[in-house]
């Protein structure tokens, strides 16, 4: 089991070491470190590989459009040296969307991985890694490239299907968003207002379709249907349920993302991680 933030909540907590010992207490064995810019992903990753002695940290994920391929060798060859098989590599290739804003190229995805797994492959000794996948010829990357694939924003259902692709031995560990709240309104206003990004980038958009969802459940903020399949919201026992099902599904880890429901909330759900472990330990 592990959690998964983005990175301005691990910055936002003053004791992000802390918190990373409280995981490792709890029973949670990683730590994924989503949506780094360029300059904080690594002095995140050893503020928590610091505060802890067995957890795991990964990045979930590194924009490889973004962060070139000498300064990744540099940084993951300094975080292996300091914490030696601690530090899981989590690359992707960003939105189309996005690149205006990012100031970037956006060349094909497919062809944009193997010429970064290329420059890394031939510049360096392999470092494990998994790739963001969410399509089948993605998750065919993950599978002859990489240790495995890290899916975003999915349903078991995907996990069944990305399970079957990769087949067996290649590591799966898909992201889950859940809401620690029994209000279905309060529950839902919190995952329409996480999903509207994703609503709106093709990748996302498609990946929906495939999972049989309709464009009238992609519309207006996303249908009841829609977000109580992608986002799990309840209790505890209902969370811990829904992750199961990823497990069951052939999942090898799962990485749950706490949405907090106090608006304007910063920093790490660590409150909500505590009630929720007991759970996810009968697991």
């Amino acid at each position: 089991m592990g959690v998964w933030q983005h990175h301005d909540r691990y910055a936002a907590d003053a004791d992000a070491a802390g918190a990373a010992a409280e995981l490792e207490d709890l029973g949670f064995t990683g730590a994924w470190i989503g949506g780094a810019p360029v300059d904080g992903l690594f002095e995140v990753t050893n503020r928590l590989l610091g505060g802890s002695r067995r957890l795991g940290v990964a990045s979930g994920i590194l924009n490889i459009r973004t962060f070139p391929h000498p300064d990744t060798i540099a940084e993951v060859s300094a975080v292996e040296k300091a914490h030696p098989g601690r530090f899981l590599l989590g690359l992707g290739v960003s939105h189309v969307e996005l690149a205006d804003h990012l100031g970037i190229e956006y060349t094909p995805p497919l062809a944009a991985m193997n010429a970064y797994l290329d420059a890394l492959d031939a510049d360096g000794p392999e470092v494990p890694r998994v790739l963001a996948a969410l399509g089948p010829r993605m998750l065919r990357l993950s599978r002859d490239r990489a240790q495995g694939a890290h899916p975003y924003f999915t349903t078991p259902a995907h996990t069944r299907e990305a399970r079957e692709t990769l087949g067996e031995g290649v590591f799966l560990a898909p992201e889950q968003k859940v809401v620690p709240s029994t209000d279905p309104t309060i529950a839902r206003a919190v995952i329409r207002e996480a999903s509207a990004l994703y609503l709106g980038l093709d990748n996302y958009r498609r990946s929906f379709l495939r999972l049989g969802f309709t464009e009238a459940d992609l519309a207006d903020g996303g249908s009841d249907r829609l977000i109580d399949t992608l986002v799990v919201w309840g209790d505890e026992e209902t969370i811990a349920a829904r992750v199961g099902e990823h497990l069951a599904a052939g999942a090898d880890h799962v990485g749950i993302q706490v949405l907090p429901t106090e608006p304007g909330h910063t920093g790490l759900p660590r409150a909500e991680w505590a009630r929720l472990a007991p759970a996810l330990r009968e697991l």
